[in-house]
C-alpha cells in the first residue's frame, strides 16, 4: 500500500467509494448513518466532497496502483463541533473503498494523519463520526488510539467528537 497527495482528480474515485459505503450500510439497515442514495447522485454532496478536498489535503491510499481509500485534512474543524484550544488537524474525511476492506487502509490512512501532524508540529488530531447504532464507528476510531470526547447532533444525526494527542518529533 502507498500513500500519496490527494487533489480534484481523485473526487469521482472519493465518490466511488462513498457510493459503496452507502450501499453496503444500506445492505446491513444502517441507513442512519449516510441514508440510501449514492451520493454521487446528489449535486449537493458531491459539490460537499469537492470543496473538502479542495480547501483541504487529500490522501489517497493506493493498493496495487487502485484507490482504496481516502482521507481529507484541514487545519480547522467543521462548524458543528467546538474549535479547537490549540493548533490541530482535522480529519474531514475517511472512507474506504469496500474491495479493499480488512486490509488496514483505514488505519493506514489514520496513522498517516497523526504523522502528518506531527510533522507539522501539531500537537491535537481530531476526528467525528456518527455514533448510532451500536457505536462500532467510535470504538474503530478508539481502536486506532483516539479517546472519546463531546457528543454532538446535526439534525437527527448523533455524532461523537473524538481526539488524539500528537507526541512532538
Amino acid at each position: 500500500m502507498k500513500i500519496r497527495r490527494g487533489g480534484m482528480d481523485d473526487v469521482p474515485a472519493i465518490m466511488g467509494m462513498l457510493d459503496g459505503a452507502v450501499a453496503w450500510l444500506a445492505d446491513r439497515g444502517r441507513t442512519d448513518q449516510w441514508g440510501t442514495r449514492p451520493w454521487s447522485e446528489s449535486p449537493g454532496q458531491v459539490e460537499k466532497i469537492a470543496d473538502k478536498v479542495h480547501t483541504g489535503v487529500a490522501w489517497i491510499a493506493e493498493v496495487d496502483e487502485e484507490p482504496a481509500g481516502a482521507m481529507v485534512l484541514s487545519a480547522e474543524a467543521v462548524d458543528y463541533v467546538p474549535a479547537a484550544r490549540e493548533p490541530e488537524l482535522y480529519i474531514t474525511l475517511l472512507v474506504t473503498s469496500r474491495a479493499f476492506t480488512g486490509r488496514g487502509v483505514g488505519s493506514a490512512l489514520l496513522a498517516h494523519a497523526y504523522e502528518e501532524a506531527r510533522r507539522a508540529g501539531v500537537g491535537l488530531l481530531r476526528v467525528d463520526c456518527f455514533a448510532g447504532n451500536d457505536g462500532r464507528l467510535v470504538e474503530y476510531y478508539r481502536g486506532n488510539g483516539f479517546t472519546r470526547a463531546d457528543t454532538f447532533t446535526v439534525g437527527a444525526w448523533p455524532g461523537r467528537l473524538l481526539f488524539r494527542e500528537v507526541t512532538p518529533s
